[in-house]
C-alpha cells in the first residue's frame, strides 16, 4: 500500500504565505501605518511592533479561513485556481488550524500588546471577513459593502493604536478605505465576471447588469473624493495632502466615467482597476509625507 509523500518543509511554508495573501497583506500595512502616522500622541516601540504584527497576523487569519471557506469555488476562477487548496497541495484541515493560530495569537496580540479598542476591532473585522462576508457572497452581490467594512479596518486600528480611541480622523481613514473598496471590486468583477458566476459569487455586473456596475462605480468614485478630503478640515493633513488627494480623486472620478464611453469593458475595468491601486497607494504615501508623525516612544 502506498502513500503520499509529505511535501518539502520549504513548499508547505511558501503555500502557507500564500493562504495570507501577502499583496493584500501589505496594502494592510500601509493603510495601518497610515492611521499610527496620523495619530496625535506617540506610541512606545512595543506597542508599534504589537500593533503592526497583531494586523498582519489578523489579516493573515482571515485570509487563510477564507481560502478554507472557499476552497471548492476557488476552482472555477484562474486567478485562485493554483491556490494551495483548489490545487490540492494542502489538506483543508492543514489551512484550518493555521488559520485558526492565527486568529488565537493576533486578537489577544492586539488587545494585551495594543489596547482593548485595536483588540476589538480586529476581533470584529475578523469575525465580519470570515462568517459574515464570505459566505455572503454566494448569496446577494451586496456582499461587497459588507466586505468593504473589514477591509477598511486597519487604519482606524492604527488610529486606535496610538490614541485608544474611536475619533473623527480615524473614521475618516475608516471611511476611504471602505469607499475606495466598492468601485475597485466591481472593476475586478466586471472583467472576471464569468469566473465569478462560475463560482457561485454575485456580482453587480452578473446580477444587475453592466450599466448599473458603471453607474455603482461612479457614484461611490464621486464620494470617494469629499471623503478623502476631510482630513484637512480635521487639521490632521495639511495642504500638500489637500492637492494631491484632490488630483488623485479627480482621476478617480474621470476613470469612472470613462466606463460610460468605453468599447471594450474588460479593457476598461482592468486599467480602472489597476487605478484604484495606485489611488490608495499615492493617497497614503501622501498622507505619509504631509502628516503626523505622532511619535514612537
Amino acid at each position: 500500500m502506498s502513500t503520499r509523500a509529505a511535501p518539502p518543509v520549504a513548499d508547505t511554508l511558501r503555500d502557507m504565505a500564500a493562504l495570507v495573501k501577502p499583496n493584500i497583506t501589505l496594502l494592510v500595512l500601509i493603510t495601518t501605518a497610515g492611521g499610527l502616522w496620523l495619530a496625535p500622541g506617540s506610541v512606545a516601540w512595543l506597542g508599534l511592533c504589537a500593533t503592526l504584527i497583531g494586523t498582519v497576523l489578523i489579516v493573515g487569519a482571515a485570509n487563510t479561513l477564507n481560502c478554507y471557506l472557499e476552497r471548492d469555488s476557488d476552482r472555477f476562477m484562474a486567478r485562485t485556481a493554483n491556490r494551495p487548496l483548489p490545487a490540492g497541495r494542502m489538506h483543508p484541515r492543514t489551512a484550518l488550524g493555521f488559520g485558526i493560530l492565527l486568529a488565537a495569537v493576533s486578537v489577544p496580540l492586539l488587545t494585551f500588546g495594543v489596547n482593548r479598542v485595536t483588540g476589538l476591532l480586529g476581533a470584529l473585522a475578523l469575525v465580519s471577513y470570515v462568517w459574515v462576508y464570505t459566505p455572503m457572497k454566494q448569496l446577494s452581490p451586496q456582499a461587497v459593502v459588507v466586505g468593504a467594512i473589514p477591509g477598511a479596518m486597519p487604519p482606524l486600528m492604527g488610529w486606535t493604536a496610538v490614541t485608544g480611541r474611536i475619533e473623527w480622523p480615524g473614521l475618516v481613514l475608516f471611511g476611504i478605505m471602505f469607499i475606495w473598496q466598492i468601485p475597485h471590486f466591481i472593476a475586478i468583477s466586471v472583467y472576471r465576471e464569468r469566473e465569478y458566476t462560475e463560482a457561485g459569487i454575485f456580482t453587480v455586473p452578473a446580477t444587475y447588469g453592466l450599466r448599473a456596475a458603471r453607474w455603482h462605480a461612479l457614484l461611490w468614485s464621486v464620494a470617494l473624493l469629499p471623503c478623502s478630503l476631510l482630513l484637512v478640515p480635521l487639521g490632521v493633513a495639511g495642504w500638500l495632502y489637500f492637492g494631491l488627494a484632490a488630483a488623485l480623486g479627480l482621476g478617480f472620478v474621470a476613470y469612472a466615467l470613462r466606463g460610460f464611453r468605453a468599447q471594450d469593458p474588460n479593457r476598461w475595468a482592468r486599467s480602472f482597476f489597476l487605478y484604484t491601486l495606485a489611488y490608495i497607494t499615492f493617497l497614503f504615501a501622501a498622507i505619509l509625507l504631509d502628516a503626523g508623525p505622532g511619535g514612537v516612544a
